[in-house]
């Protein structure tokens, strides 16, 4: 058949078509309920292979190490951020997570009598932590034994991960929306304690369509034209923004048009001269623009002079920023003609109420005209302004030095212990993302950049292991049977049953943030979303990032270690 014919002649396209029809298949929703793009992916690469292609080449290796490199990256500056202050509580819980994944593994594969392969890929399906599948081949490839025998355990990875995976989302999504609830006191008295605390925190996205945007713009742009009395004769923008002072106003002169319309300034001075009929506009905090300008001369609606840009660009407060209240911030001179339009900390949104505190470490997002962001910024912090642009430069050294530093080895007795291609290049996404979180001014990857690297680095790994193993997945399937559904759904349920008894209980956290810890040291952001659903609120989120964060590097090290174990 031709199309066979061309899949087999170039296998690159067998690649491709796994990819979109495993993205295709994996939005599709029965009740709700979604397969993952990760899960359909599989499914179909198995499909796929079936028809006996052989994807050869770095490019399994390569995508995997570029999909850790960027997931480390954008972890990296919430996972050392947590290490420290308040964040180390939730630190803590996930790591008891993780290691009561790790342990009811263990037992179960003991139980079941399941070979390494089995086990690190039952893990990852029962714990929706698929980039434990790579670091788990890896590892079992680098396991003394007979090559077929290890052929064996690498084959059995994506199978026991796919027929694992699909209750590990349901289950999570069932336990953490339903049960857990129910377990710390019911639904309606976790609402309740949810509206309390939304009402002390004023997360931005708290019950907001995702479409709207906070109505208070404080700064305002406003045109005038120069006719009052006071005008009479010519001023410097220096002198009217005095004039304005006398008042108990500030304003600044951001643009200047000639009344004859020969010329439009935008680089204003104090010493630029306003002569009369001119037109001015003023920007300041809109409580400072609003009242009688009679002296000045009437306001011109709908002119061209305020047609021009601004900017928006987020700022990273340094830490050596004293903590003060948002007030007093915009109050600096520094701040004049800047509109804070978000402040976020710990990747929680946040309005920019006036009692709202501004400490090292929040990114806040300014908005106006790029001479006053760069004036703010400079005291704030250190910008980073919006950029198509992707350092590749960043990206291509820092998976090499991951590389480098995941081929050093520690010898135990006769057992080699390294981090891998794969742990390095986390390990150094995590560093350099960090550095980039504190001072981000260099390796610049744009959020959209981030999602593409993220979701087809890992969706082409998975895709090029459906397609290598679809020759022996059914075989394989065959020998494990029922009997690693039944380990899965030991370890999606116990590990994440006593998580929620644990958070609440021992760590006393608020039950929604409970239940958001657990999403996110378990790494479900479907069970998050059906919690924020059932209490119709996003407080949840404020327990999914850090441990998010933990678990996303922390299951990856486990799942070798399961490997480890499992072997001896």
């Amino acid at each position: 058949m031709w199309f066979v014919d061309a899949l087999r002649h170039t296998p690159s396209l067998a690649v491709f078509l796994t990819i979109g029809l495993g993205f295709w298949l994996g939005k599709l929703k029965f009740k709700g309920i979604a397969l993952g793009t990760v899960t359909a992916v599989l499914i179909v690469g198995v499909i796929v292979g079936q028809l006996d292609i052989n994807v050869g080449g770095p490019l399994k290796t390569v995508s995997f190490l570029l999909f850790l490199f960027c997931i480390g990256y954008s972890v990296g500056p919430q996972f050392f951020k947590s290490l420290r202050g308040d964040g180390l509580k939730q630190v803590f819980f996930a790591v008891v997570v993780c290691a009561l994944i790790l342990l009811t593994s263990i037992g179960v594969a003991w139980l079941f009598d399941l070979n390494p392969g089995q086990a690190a890929g039952m893990m990852a399906g029962a714990s929706t932590a698929s980039p434990v599948v790579g670091a788990a081949e890896d590892t079992v490839n680098s396991l003394s034994g007979s090559p077929e025998h290890i052929k064996d355990m690498v084959a059995a990875i994506p199978v026991c991960y796919a027929m694992t995976y699909v209750f590990g989302t349901l289950g999570a999504v069932w336990l953490l929306g339903y049960v857990g609830p129910a377990m710390m006191g019911g639904l309606e008295k976790v609402k309740t304690m949810t509206r309390e605390l939304e009402k002390t925190m004023s997360p931005a996205g708290a019950n907001a369509d995702p479409a709207s945007f906070n109505a208070c713009r404080p700064v305002a742009f406003r045109a005038f034209e120069a006719s009052g009395e006071w005008m009479a004769e010519m001023h410097t923008a220096g002198q009217l923004e005095k004039e304005f002072e006398k008042n108990g106003r500030r304003v600044t002169v951001e643009r200047i048009r000639r009344s004859d319309g020969s010329q439009t300034i935008d680089a204003i001075d104090s010493d630029t001269v306003i002569y009369p009929f001119d037109t001015v506009v003023l920007a300041a905090r809109r409580e400072m623009i609003v009242g009688d300008h009679s002296w000045l001369g009437p306001e011109v609606a709908g002119v061209n002079i305020l047609d021009f840009p601004v900017e928006d660009i987020d700022v990273t407060v340094k830490r050596s920023f004293e903590e003060r209240p948002l007030r007093s911030v915009i109050d600096e001179r520094w701040m004049d003609g800047v509109d804070i339009k978000k402040v976020t900390r710990d990747d929680v949104a946040l309005n920019p109420l006036d009692h709202l505190t501004i400490k090292g470490g929040d990114i806040v997002e300014l908005v106006g005209r790029k001479k006053n962001l760069d004036r703010a910024a400079s005291e704030l912090g250190y910008a980073d302004p919006r950029t198509l642009a992707t350092d590749f430069v960043f990206i291509g050294l820092g998976i090499l030095l991951g590389g480098l530093l995941g081929a050093i080895a520690f010898h135990i007795g006769s057992v080699s212990i390294s981090l891998g291609a794969s742990g390095g290049a986390l390990v150094s996404g995590l560093i350099l993302g960090w550095l980039r979180g504190r001072r981000p001014t260099f390796g610049a990857i744009p959020k959209a950049s981030l999602w593409v690297f993220n979701n087809l680095g890992l969706n082409m790994y998975i895709a090029v292991i459906g397609i290598a193993s679809g020759p022996s997945f059914i075989s394989a399937f065959s020998e494990v049977g029922p009997k690693i559904f039944i380990a899965g759904l030991i370890v999606t349920l116990v590990p994440l049953f006593l998580a929620i008894l644990i958070g609440h209980k021992l760590f006393k956290f608020h039950p929604a943030v409970t239940l958001g810890c657990c999403a996110g040291a378990r790494k479900t952001t479907a069970g998050l979303g059906a919690v924020q659903e059932r209490l119709g609120s996003s407080v949840p989120a404020l327990g999914y990032t850090i441990t998010y964060a933990v678990s996303n590097t922390l299951l990856i090290i486990f799942g070798i270690i399961l490997v480890l174990v499992t072997s001896l």
